[in-house]
């Protein structure tokens, strides 16, 4: 008979712990696991806590901008991505080799990926996916199992005993995976399959999945070492049997492959040392704030804990008790407890004085998050601000020499403006158009006016190229664009750029209602500010969204 194992308890909770903390960190965790969205007595049944306590976590986190609260429902929201991308920041990786991955993507066409261990486990860190009908991505900060992936055979070839056993106690406590929701149920490798996978890893310096993860899939990875020799990441590209078998992406793709971790590991070599010093923070202030105006309902010292994960994303890899104290404004006594709470709950690792974050903080809502839209982003922002001025409001790209509706909320009125998303109106003759139009570069703009034609839509429409440049001109100097009867007789509409974090024009929002709602001086001083108001709102999460991925419009 074989042994028996034993699987040992959880650790037990540090005196100094800080429970509130402790408390939201379960709730954003079971929101991940339910894949961004849970009623709230969902969220009671699932974390075991209090339905009062429930509320006020979610309060809390919702004051933060983490989650949103939307009747019945809590949501994660785009702003909790900036806990994930302070651990992203903090270690450099995704911002120092992006660019050499999206290049090999474009190179190989495949899909090319960054991991990193995250224990028996690996979490992806970049994505650089190609647009197919069959595409292959995985969502960045996903926690997939070793023994099932490329990547983890190559991070098992440096385990020790240690790592080992842990490994082994964790397929005996969870033999069904249910620890790696994202992943298809198949049948786990046996431990000499993997064991002799990874043997075959350190050999060879590259490992294979050969449809482990899932039918059809497979992948190919390289070690990306540090200066010291030490495995930093992983370096993989993800195909199809369609396309490529196993032995066939090591037959041509391999070379291609050890090139570009060459190169990723020159950058690693010559990269200016991080900033040692991070800025003064003053989170502290906003959270005692905060307290101040919710009262009991605002748990201040959950808002403290998870921003003290925030502080390392300027301040280099590994900070000291006093550097996140200075970083959050927090005392030396409030960031120590926690501190020993997110070393206790895996968020954390120290080494003597110096503290860093762990892959683990991706999965505080990063994945279902990484996947998010424009669009989604959006549209909470719009129906806020169409629900306080009883008017449409829209959210549109440029598409040609149109602009398209990607995202809106329609005023509940008798007579409203009904336009539906997909919708597409020439640029030249809408608010948001004109916005757009705007943004574009002299060369960019004279080709886009060169194959439109100005044809008359509306008895007002401007059909004259020099007329609607000295519009355009003005458009840019203001920043907002009016439209009054242009498109159509009766329809008057406002709009503002949505800026991405370059503070290129990508988007444009926009009110659009009946001339009789309102007159032009009553847009620009009732309407304007709180539409430049929402626009802020969008840009301020979709800046966040798109630190360390690529939003897609819709």
């Amino acid at each position: 008979m074989p042994p028996t194992r034993t699987i040992p308890s959880e650790p037990p909770v540090p005196a100094e712990a800080v429970a509130p903390l402790m408390r939201g960190i379960t709730v954003l965790r079971r929101l991940t696991d339910a894949d961004g969205t849970l009623s709230s007595s969902d969220l009671e049944r699932a974390t075991g806590l209090a339905r009062s306590t429930v509320d006020r976590v979610t309060t809390t986190l919702a004051r933060m901008g983490y989650v949103r609260l939307d009747g019945r429902d809590v949501t994660l929201a785009p702003g909790l991505m900036e806990l994930g991308n302070a651990y992203l920041a903090s270690i450099r990786l995704p911002a120092l080799f992006r660019e050499r991955a999206d290049a090999l993507a474009d190179e190989l066409d495949e899909s090319v990926s960054l991991a990193v261990p995250d224990g028996d486990g690996i979490r992806f860190i970049h994505q650089a996916a190609r647009r197919r009908a069959m595409s292959l991505s995985f969502r960045m900060g996903d926690l997939l199992p070793a023994e099932r992936t490329a990547p983890g055979a190559l991070f098992a070839a440096g385990w020790g005993q240690a790592g080992w056993e842990a490994w082994r106690q964790r397929r005996a406590a969870d033999p069904d995976g249910a620890r790696f929701p994202s992943l298809p149920r198949r049948p786990s490798p046996t431990e000499d399959d993997f064991t002799a996978r990874v043997a075959a890893a350190r050999a060879d310096d590259r490992a294979l999945d050969d449809q482990l993860i899932e039918a059809g899939l497979v992948a190919l990875a390289v070690p990306v070492r540090a200066p010291g020799g030490d495995v930093v990441c992983a370096l993989s590209v993800v195909s199809h049997t369609s396309r490529h078998t196993a032995g066939g992406l090591v037959d041509t793709l391999l070379p291609r492959l050890r090139v570009a971790a060459a190169a990723m590991e020159d950058r690693l070599r010559t990269a200016p040392p991080a900033r040692s010093v991070p800025p003064t923070g003053v989170l502290a202030s906003w959270t005692a704030a905060s307290k101040q105006e919710l009262g009991r309902e605002f748990i201040e010292s959950l808002a403290r804990g998870l921003t003290v994960l925030t502080a390392f994303g300027d301040g280099g890899e590994t900070l000291t008790l006093s550097a996140v104290a200075q970083a959050t404004g927090l005392s030396r006594a409030t960031a120590r407890r926690a501190l020993i709470t997110l070393e206790h709950l895996g968020y954390v690792a120290v080494d003597g004085r110096e503290h860093r974050l762990t892959p683990r903080v991706l999965g505080l809502g990063y994945p279902p998050l990484s996947r998010t839209t424009l669009s989604l982003i959006a549209q909470p922002h719009l129906g806020s601000l169409a629900g306080r001025i009883k008017e449409s409001a829209s959210l549109a790209v440029l598409v040609d020499d149109s602009v398209q509706y990607v995202a809106r909320s329609a005023s509940h009125r008798i007579m409203s403006v009904n336009i539906t998303v997909g919708t597409r109106f020439p640029a030249y003759a809408t608010s948001l158009g004109r916005v757009l139009l705007a943004d574009l570069t002299p060369v960019e703009l004279d080709a886009a006016l060169a194959r439109t034609e100005l044809r008359p839509l509306a008895p007002r429409t401007l059909t004259h190229r020099t007329e609607l440049e000295a519009v355009l001109d003005r458009v840019r100097t203001q920043g907002h664009a009016l439209v009054d009867k242009e498109l159509e007789a009766g329809l008057r509409s406002i709009a503002v750029p949505v800026r991405d974090r370059a503070g290129a024009a990508v988007a444009s929002i926009n009110v659009a209602m009946h001339s009789s709602s309102r007159t032009i001086e009553e847009c620009e001083e009732q309407i304007l500010p709180q539409l430049r108001d929402t626009a802020l709102k969008i840009e301020a999460e979709l800046h966040t969204a798109e630190r360390f991925t690529r939003v897609a419009v819709a």
